[in-house]
């Protein structure tokens, strides 16, 4: 299901096997929320040879629901996307105040974003709602506690965690369908190590690190992420949520993650930011109204190929919404070229080199 093909130091290059082909690791999802990428469509998704993507099983199971879903044949054949596709379980909503009424040990009380009535969510009805969508990939249901929790928290969301997670593993009947553990522990060293541990034993397709990216500093992620990996088997992936810039990209990977997500990329180029090989840059900056080169001269991206940064420029300046498109199409892009450069680097041992370029 999982091979390593080759490694530098904790980097790993491998291929995860899943029911809509192989995924080279390691890989990056954009986030299609409601089953698309915000100003971008599936077929140019492609052309940024995104091969995986993920979607919100929670919300689906609310709009459409899962009766129409079930019609169409599955997440797939209902918005279009032949390839890779994760499901996320619905435990990062715990952290918003717009979704979140309570947790106990039963699941989560949450509030329907779309007519503000109640909903019970069990960490089974989360594995039902996945399989019954047929991702590739889904996920446990997770308790998420906020990154400066207390450590009576801390413990709490850890330890429900791994009981939650037994609870999905029985849950789980999809057998096309992988499933990953997720371990929790927020920054407490001793709890993370233990919540990896456990989550680990229980044997899944693979293993996630949660409660991470949501507002710790880096070298806080970093030492949390590399305990976790310590405690997790090396012949299974790796996942580490929310992470989406360069720069922490390749750091991971050197930590030995093997998967990420998020929304980062395209939510900075509805912002203005585009991503470089030089670092971010601000499309509305005087100084590129008269630039004519694109964004990246190393990006083949159909935005680089095709546009300028003085035609962007002017498109976001007048509002125009094809500047946000051309600018999300190129920071996809620009990070999957990028986790590929870091795949040929590691199948090379060249890979120190390349995070020293982007250091």
């Amino acid at each position: 299901m999982f091979k390593i093909k080759a490694s530098q130091g904790s980097a790993r290059a491998g291929t995860l096997k899943t029911s809509h082909g192989k995924l080279k690791t390691p890989f990056f999802m954009p986030v299609a929320t409601k089953g698309a990428v915000k100003w971008v469509s599936n077929h140019e998704l492609e052309e940024t040879e995104t091969d995986c993507i993920i979607c919100n099983a929670y919300l689906f199971s609310i709009r459409p629901g899962l009766e129409i879903i079930k019609k169409a044949g599955s997440i797939h054949d209902f918005i279009g996307w032949k390839k890779g596709i994760f499901t996320d379980s619905g435990g990062f909503q715990t952290l918003s105040k717009q979704f979140l009424i309570e947790v106990s040990e039963d699941g989560v009380k949450f509030r329907n974003p779309f007519d503000k009535s109640e909903r019970f969510l069990t960490p089974e009805k989360a594995i039902q709602i996945q399989n019954t969508l047929g991702s590739d990939v889904a996920m446990c249901l997770d308790d998420v506690p906020l990154h400066k929790s207390t450590a009576s928290r801390a413990k709490e969301s850890a330890e429900r965690t791994t009981r939650w997670a037994e609870r999905c593993k029985k849950a789980h009947k999809n057998k096309k369908q992988l499933l990953f553990g997720i371990c929790q522990g927020a920054l407490n060293e001793k709890l993370r190590e233990k919540s990896a541990k456990e989550i680990d034993k229980l044997d899944f397709d693979g293993n996630a690190l949660g409660g991470l990216c949501i507002g710790e500093t880096v070298a806080e992620r970093n030492k949390m992420v590399k305990i976790s990996n310590s405690q997790f088997q090396e012949n299974k992936p790796r996942y580490l949520m929310g992470v989406g810039s360069p720069k922490d990209i390749l750091k991971c990977i050197s930590l030995g993650v093997d998967i990420f997500d998020s929304c980062f990329p395209a939510r900075i180029a509805r912002h203005r930011t585009a991503m470089t090989s030089k670092g971010n840059i601000n499309i509305l900056n005087a100084r590129f109204a008269k630039d004519f080169e694109p964004l990246d001269k190393e990006c083949d991206c159909f935005t680089c190929q095709n546009h300028s940064k003085a035609f962007i420029r002017h498109l976001v300046k007048t509002k125009e919404e094809n500047g946000q498109r051309l600018l999300s199409i190129h920071n996809i892009a620009f990070v999957q070229a990028l986790v590929k450069k870091a795949r040929h680097a590691i199948e090379e041992q060249k890979f120190d080199k390349l995070v020293k370029k982007y250091s």
